[in-house]
């Protein structure tokens, strides 16, 4: 056999992974192989991989006589529409895409490289865990690969997409890197399985349950994404790619975009209802400001309270952090804090601007929230939006009541542009409270108390239940006819884009974790 035919079959054998087999298995799991993931999630034929006939070292346990090409992870470099990125594929069909030490240094040294090159690292996590023969070496594996995700954080986006089991110390890596996505039904997350928690805790649980797709969207917020197969969710993951730079110095792609005459937003100048306590979705407004009705939402089933995403205004990406009227009257509670200020995070540190619409009652009151900390997690998208140095603008649909109002990138923490509607009420509490407590001896001392009570409230919502005191103090650029909002955003977020603004000279800052 000549040398070019011993390669040609060196390589055919690596194509099938564990063998063919084990490739069967897997399909009839609904699971796609490491190969078949990176086809879908790359561009046609930009697949390079490298590392392809590296085998582990063991000795032990007999695994001396069973070795594959590629030791169950398919590292390379690829493109996303025309862009590169660098991809890891654990290869369940062998060891059960277990971890082992030369699987570790596959991962790290396109990490290492991913940083060098400063494009983004998606990992297509389906892995039984550490590989229990090599002990130890395995452990010190996955250590080596914290270490670069925290490294790589803030360098380049890492996206991690859980497409099998993820337990034990492999959540961790997903966990720090930017943006985690799930398969409903065939991936799964836990620090410990049902089988330990039915002996600690006496808790009867399913994988699912524990640590499906759907309870990390929902109840954890572990996971930013769950779809219902392998296929719907690296197409989303390429979705996702296009508002991304390929690093902290670049830019996200810019595209061409429909100008639109107020006329076509005329429906947001009576979106908002005419009672202060009725609901509307957000998300209505949010597309009709965006380029071509499009948001890509972030965490789109947790803390619902607040949403938070991706969309094009003037062809600019940017991010969007949005309170939500229609679920708890848009109040900021400990979730939706820790949900904010992760998204504005990720948003600073790779230059994508940052668009808030605000309608806020404030932070949601009661022992629950108090025990458990709403103070420091509330202080989270508080300093979140403080540090962020990006293009920052916010507009005040409604409600902007307390410190809520200073927390949703207000003026006062470095709010670029900042704006409000004829509907905003922009004050300490809701009128109600707050005459109430303002005029309480006369309301009290008063012989028709309600009627008392109606007359002050009428004379206090005139006077101070609206934006313009705010912008008498210049803490409202100004206040917008709402079918005006999207072509004044499109001038600003244009303006800013030759913004420089700097935090002071220091180590790193102390985030209130």
């Amino acid at each position: 056999m000549s040398k070019l035919e011993i390669l040609k079959e060196r390589k055919k054998r690596a194509l099938l992974g564990g063998g063919e087999q084990k490739i069967i298995q897997q399909h009839e799991k609904g699971k796609l192989t490491a190969r078949e993931r990176i086809e879908l999630l790359l561009d046609e034929g930009s697949f390079h991989e490298i590392d392809t006939f590296v085998t582990h070292r063991c000795s032990d346990f007999g695994l001396e006589k069973q070795k594959f090409p590629g030791d169950g992870v398919v590292t390379g470099y690829g493109k996303i529409e025309g862009r590169p990125v660098a991809v890891f594929s654990q290869d369940f069909t062998v060891f059960g895409g277990s971890l082992s030490e030369t699987n570790a240094e596959k991962i790290c040294k396109i990490m290492n490289s991913a940083m060098k090159l400063g494009i983004p690292v998606i990992g297509l996590n389906d892995s039984g865990g550490a590989r229990i023969q090599e002990g130890v070496n395995s452990l010190g594996g996955y250590a080596d690969i914290f270490l670069l995700n925290t490294l790589a954080s803030g360098v380049i986006p890492q996206i991690s997409v859980i497409m099998g089991p993820c337990a034990g110390g492999a959540v961790y890596s997903p966990a720090i890197t930017d943006f985690v996505f799930m398969v409903k039904n065939t991936s799964y997350m836990f620090v410990t399985g049902p089988n330990v928690v039915k002996t600690v805790t006496h808790e009867t649980v399913t994988s699912e349950e524990l640590g499906g797709a759907e309870t990390h969207a929902v109840k954890s917020g572990v996971a930013h994404f769950s779809f219902d197969n392998e296929i719907e969710t690296l197409l989303n993951v390429r979705k996702l790619m296009e508002y991304l730079p390929l690093n902290y110095r670049d830019t996200a792609p810019e595209y061409n975009f429909t100008e639109e005459s107020e006329e076509n937003q005329k429906v947001l100048d009576n979106i908002i209802p005419d009672s202060p306590n009725k609901p509307y979705d957000m998300k209505e407004i949010i597309k009709v400001l965006v380029d071509d009705d499009e948001f890509f939402e972030v965490h789109e089933h947790y803390a619902e309270n607040i949403i938070t995403g991706y969309a094009r205004i003037g062809g600019i990406s940017i991010g969007v952090v949005a309170n939500q009227p229609s679920v708890l009257a848009g109040v900021l509670d400990i979730n939706a804090s820790l949900k904010g200020a992760r998204f504005v995070r990720f948003c600073d540190a790779f230059g994508i601007p940052l668009l808030v619409l605000e309608d806020v009652p404030g932070f949601l009151p009661g022992t629950d929230q108090e025990w458990n900390g709403i103070i420091k997690h509330g202080a989270k998208l508080l300093f979140a939006f403080c540090e962020a140095t990006v293009p920052k603008i916010t507009v005040i649909t409604r409600k902007a009541y307390g410190g809520a109002y200073d927390v949703m990138n207000s003026k006062h923490i470095r709010g670029d542009f900042n704006f409000a509607w004829p509907t905003a009420e922009i004050a300490v509490m809701g009128p109600k409270g707050a005459v109430e407590i303002i005029f309480k001896k006369e309301i009290l001392e008063s012989e028709d108390k309600e009627k008392t009570l109606d007359k002050i409230l009428g004379e206090y919502v005139e006077k101070f239940a609206n934006p313009y005191i705010a912008a008498e103090r210049g803490f409202i650029d100004d206040v917008l006819q709402p079918s005006s909002t999207r072509n004044n955003l499109i001038k600003c977020f244009k303006l800013l884009k030759t913004k420089v603004d700097k935090n002071p000279k220091k180590k790193h800052c102390n985030i209130p974790l």
